[in-house]
């Protein structure tokens, strides 16, 4: 199946089957490997991005779902040089440790911060839950994200 797709900005077209996933066209057939895959069974967050600008678990999207769709993944929001609050709030706030969730969590963070109408601690946690840490407590999780939304 041929689909055409952005992701980051840059229009893509790809031949694949009809039963690919999202997370294997962003990581097999664009090499972006900062989605992590986790689980396979949507649980985990870690294959986060956003597709129309909505996070989505990009483990639960086949090939022709995301035909025609607008994709931003954790390479696609900040560089190296200059990060996206939220990745400078990750950074600030000591939210990561081995750092595999870290791209998906993130790519959640942004969207709670743009779409919540009042955030604190509860919500953030609340907004949060379908995305597994499995190295930190995650109160530094928590603080980034608030202190990204204070900043946006």
């Amino acid at each position: 199946m041929e689909i055409s797709l952005t992701v980051n900005g840059e229009a893509r077209t790809l031949d694949v089957p009809d039963n690919t996933l999202l997370v294997d066209i962003i990581r097999e057939h664009l090499g972006l490997t900062g989605t992590h895959v986790g689980c396979d069974t949507s649980q985990c967050g870690a294959c986060t991005v956003h597709m129309n600008g909505a996070a989505i678990k990009s483990c639960a999207v086949l090939a022709g779902q995301a035909d025609g769709a607008e994709v931003t993944t954790i390479e696609g929001i900040g560089t190296p040089d200059a990060l996206h609050p939220m990745q400078a709030a990750f950074r600030e706030c000591h939210a990561l440790q081995c750092g595999f969730c870290t791209p998906g969590m993130i790519m959640r963070a942004i969207d709670l911060v743009e779409n919540a109408a009042e955030l604190d601690g509860q919500a953030v946690r609340e907004g949060l839950e379908g995305n597994l840490c499995r190295c930190t407590g995650y109160q530094n999780i928590v603080k980034a994200v608030l202190t990204a939304a204070e900043s946006a």
